[in-house]
């Protein structure tokens, strides 16, 4: 071995080297999902579980927990009803803050215990291969379709409701929303024609948009997404426009971030911050940020709760201003 993979071997046993703990599980470990299988929220749970087998982050097992019923509030009431358990870590996006408002659910973050958030999500507006080209013909057909064009999404009185309801508002155009069970679902029913389009995260339309049976006409954010190489025969995730430069100044971004249930000790959260460092530093988590068209990002202790506080807001206002609050 030359001096230079001596090295390269020697950081790679210190970066992935699991220290002594004073508490470490000693039963496998649920990651939980309030989602259904195919979604983006599953696809990164299988993921961060992947690339802790892999790089021997955790002695114990990690296994993927699917939760997805009465629209993830399954998942958030599962949590809460945990407290005290170490062996359980929620993998949680706006759902903490839109369900609670939309279903009157006896649920809040600050149930839990914050361990970090590992990356942003965005949205695109995608529709058939066989439909418009951009997003000024887009708009117009819907204005002009006889009947309201249907725009798929996961879950009612969500984040994909929403940017369907404020794509309504801005542009005067009618949309009749179908929430299916995941974003991959969503993603079937625009390649099939049963809906005319979907604001899918790009992780969920990927493999058809590859295919060729979907095009990405905006993404609803302030930048293009910063990823270059091709993923289609034609283009890169940094070619789809925002759709602010489209003329239609929609945005939002999604947190992923991790849970656990509530009245845990400070110990068994330091052990969960390590764990999710070393995954955003793992090749697999790299590779996903990428493949996926994710932003990377850490944030644990007080960072991570001020992002909270400020994005429970957000939802808020966003939520009160779509109607979509019960009364």
């Amino acid at each position: 071995m030359g001096q230079f993979a001596k090295i390269t071997a020697a950081i790679a046993a210190i970066l992935f080297s699991t220290p002594a703990f004073a508490w470490e599980p000693t039963k496998p470990v649920e990651i939980v999902v309030a989602a259904g299988a195919g979604g983006a929220s599953d696809q990164m749970a299988r993921m961060m579980q992947a690339a802790i087998q892999k790089n021997n982050l955790m002695k114990q097992p990690m296994v993927v927990s699917l939760k997805g019923g009465a629209s993830g509030a399954e998942a958030l009431m599962y949590m809460k009803s945990s407290q005290g358990d170490p062996n359980k870590v929620l993998i949680a996006y706006s759902l903490i803050y839109m369900l609670p408002l939309s279903a009157k659910i006896p649920f809040n973050w600050r149930d839990l215990t914050p361990v970090s958030v590992i990356a942003l999500d965005q949205f695109v507006l995608w529709d058939n291969a066989s439909g418009p080209k951009t997003v000024k013909d887009f708009i117009a057909a819907a204005k002009a379709a006889s009947a309201p064009f249907k725009m798929g999404g996961t879950g009612s009185k969500r984040e994909d409701n929403v940017l369907t309801v404020f794509m309504e508002q801005k542009t005067g155009a009618k949309f009749s929303y179908l929430p299916y069970k995941s974003g991959g679902e969503a993603a079937t029913q625009l390649v099939g024609g049963h809906i005319e389009s979907n604001v899918n995260n790009p992780s969920e339309n990927l493999e058809v948009w590859r295919a060729g049976q979907v095009r990405a006409l905006c993404v609803f954010d302030k930048e293009r997404i910063s990823y270059k190489t091709k993923v289609t025969d034609t283009q890169s995730w940094n070619d789809i426009p925002t759709c602010k430069e489209e003329g239609l100044d929609v945005q939002y971004l999604m947190l992923r971030a991790m849970f656990l249930p509530g009245k845990v000790t400070h110990e068994e959260q330091a052990f969960y911050v390590d764990l999710f460092q070393k995954v955003t530093q793992t090749p697999e988590y790299k590779d996903y940020m990428e493949r996926q068209a994710l932003k990377p990002i850490f944030l644990t202790g007080k960072d991570m709760i001020q992002f909270l506080e400020d994005d429970d807001k957000q939802n808020a206002t966003l939520m009160n201003e779509a109607g979509f609050v019960a009364k």
